[in-house]
């Protein structure tokens, strides 16, 4: 079982940034390709980036290119998503995923899931 918390949202005016943080305990994550998403009230739940196990893009919203990075570090068993120049359409539960195979991951079948952090972005 791999344990995965989100912290860091909260609710920031419009061109702000804010960097989520998904810290990970019961496995290590250099085991896991990691991926971010979000969900607005009504709405699907929509991939925002991930990452491969070495640190390599796996996939970009274009949305949110230029905007937000992923990243990782694997010796604090932790990845964040750095969120800048943020818009009221960001708004929305933001959620971390752990997957073991890529190509799943790909389809968004992810191993575990957080149960996610409000970012609410005003204008």
């Amino acid at each position: 079982q791999v344990h995965l918390v989100e912290s860091g949202g909260g609710l920031v005016q419009a061109g702000g940034s804010l960097r989520l943080s998904c810290a990970a305990s019961g496995g290590t994550i250099s085991s896991y390709h990691m991926g971010w998403f979000r969900q607005a009230p009504g709405k699907e739940r929509e991939s925002v980036a991930a990452i491969t196990r070495t640190g390599s893009p796996l996939y970009q919203s274009d949305s949110v290119k230029g905007r937000f990075t992923i990243s990782r570090d694997n010796a604090k068993n932790t990845v964040y998503l750095q969120m800048n120049s943020l818009k009221p359409e960001d708004t929305a539960v933001y959620y971390c995923a752990a997957g073991s195979l890529g190509i799943k991951t790909i389809r968004g079948e992810y191993d575990y899931w957080g149960q996610g952090t409000q970012v609410t972005v005003s204008s």
